[in-house]
C-alpha cells in the first residue's frame, strides 16, 4: 500500500526497530539494511509503518500495543485473506511475511508490498479531474461486486467465518463488544438497536466473501486514472453476507460531515459522482442482482456498527492506546451516529 501521509512513529506505538529490521532480514528475502520507519498517520485501528530501504520500500501492519478487546486487531486474519484473494488475482498488496512472535515488536505483525496508487479520502473527488469522479466510483463500486462473486471455498476461505445468520452474529458481536466496553459509557439509542436489531433483519441468506469496511479510503486507486490498484485495511474481513459489505459503503451518503467527508450536503449530479440510487444500479448490474428495495434497516445496521466502533475508539482513547489523533473525533459521534441509526431503524418501522 502507498498514497497515505507519514508521520514519525507516535510514543505508544514505538518498538526496538533493531530487533525489528534483524528479524525481516532473516525472514524476507532481499530485504537489506538500514531502513527509515515512520507511521502512517491515518487509521483507527491497527498501526501502520512505512519502512524504506535503499533497494525497495515496504509497509508493516501490526496489532496495536497494551489492552485490546477479544477478537479484535487481527492481524493474521488480515494476512490470510488477502494472501489468498491475491493468488485469485484480485486487487491487493501482496503479502510478504507474517510474524506471530510478540518477542520482536511486543504484538503480532505483517508485512507487505508498497503498492504505489492514491488514497482519495473525501467521496466528493474534489482532486479528480470532474469527467474523471464517476468513473471512479464506478470502479471501486465493481471492485466490490467482484469480491463478492469470488467463491470462498475455491480461495481457501470457507472456514473464514461462520455459515449462516450472518447479521445476527455480527449484531451479537459489535452489541458484545459495546456493551463490554464499559468505559466508553453507555448510550440510550445503542441500548435500543441491540435490543431491536436481531429480530428485524431481512430474512435470506447468502456467503461471499466480505471486506467488512469497504469505502473510499480503504480503496487505493491507480495513479494513472480510474483503476483500482489495491484494497487495503482487511481488518474485519469474514465469510458473510454481501449486501452488509455494499451498504456498508453507502454510508458515504449518510456520514454527517463533522466525523468524515461524505456527500451529505451536496448535489452528487452537480460534482459528477453518482448518487445513492445510482450507486445501488451500478453494484445490481455488476453483481448479477435483481434490484433492491428499501435499504433502511441495511443503514440502521451499519450506522449501528460503525457507532459501536467509535465506542471502541473512545475506550482505546481513554484507556491511551487509541492509533489516531482524529481518534477523539471519532469518540465524540458515537451519540450522533446512534441517534441516525435509530432514525433509518424507525423509517424501517422500529
Amino acid at each position: 500500500m502507498s498514497g497515505g501521509e507519514t508521520i514519525e512513529v507516535r510514543e505508544a506505538h514505538r518498538f526496538d526497530e533493531a530487533r525489528l529490521c534483524e528479524w525481516l532480514a532473516a525472514n524476507v528475502g532481499g530485504f537489506e539494511q538500514p531502513a527509515r520507519i515512520r507511521q502512517f498517520a491515518g487509521g483507527q485501528s491497527n498501526p501502520t509503518y512505512l519502512i524504506e530501504t535503499a533497494p525497495q520500500k515496504y509497509v508493516l501492519r501490526r496489532k496495536p500495543p497494551g489492552v485490546t478487546l477479544p477478537s479484535a486487531h487481527a492481524v493474521e486474519r488480515e494476512f490470510r485473506v488477502m494472501a489468498m484473494l491475491g493468488r485469485a488475482g484480485f486487487p491487493v498488496p501482496a503479502m510478504l511475511a507474517l510474524c506471530e512472535d510478540t518477542g520482536v515488536i511486543g504484538t503480532p505483525f505483517y508485512l507487505m508490498e508498497h503498492v504505489k496508487g492514491r488514497v482519495l479520502w473525501d467521496p466528493a473527488l474534489p482532486d479528480v479531474p470532474l469527467p474523471e469522479r464517476r468513473a471512479h466510483h464506478e470502479a471501486m463500486i465493481r471492485t466490490l461486486a467482484r469480491l463478492h462473486s469470488l467463491d470462498a471455498g475455491r480461495l481457501g476461505l470457507s472456514d473464514f467465518g461462520k455459515p449462516g445468520n450472518y447479521f445476527g452474529r455480527q449484531i451479537a458481536r459489535w452489541s458484545r463488544q459495546y456493551q463490554a466496553d464499559a468505559e466508553a459509557g453507555r448510550v440510550p439509542d445503542m441500548d435500543a438497536l441491540v435490543g431491536w436489531l436481531p429480530a428485524h433483519m431481512p430474512p435470506g441468506e447468502e456467503t461471499a466473501v466480505v471486506h467488512g469496511d469497504y469505502r473510499l479510503d480503504n480503496v487505493m486507486f491507480a495513479l494513472g486514472g480510474p483503476r483500482v490498484a489495491a484494497v487495503i485495511d482487511w481488518e474485519l474481513s469474514t465469510v458473510g453476507h454481501p449486501l452488509a459489505d455494499f451498504t456498508n459503503l453507502l454510508l458515504m451518503y449518510k456520514f454527517p460531515q463533522a466525523l468524515m467527508k461524505s456527500l451529505v450536503g451536496l448535489e452528487p449530479e452537480v460534482i459528477s459522482v453518482p448518487t445513492e440510487a445510482e450507486a445501488v444500479t451500478i453494484y445490481c448490474a455488476a453483481a448479477g442482482r435483481a434490484p433492491l428495495g428499501a435499504l433502511d434497516v441495511y443503514h440502521a445496521y451499519n450506522l449501528f456498527r460503525f457507532a459501536a466502533i467509535c465506542h471502541g475508539i473512545r475506550g482505546r482513547m481513554l484507556r491511551g492506546n487509541a492509533v489516531s489523533a482524529v481518534a477523539e473525533r471519532y469518540a465524540r459521534h458515537v451519540e450522533p451516529l446512534a441517534a441516525l441509526a435509530v432514525a433509518h431503524a424507525r423509517a424501517a418501522g422500529m
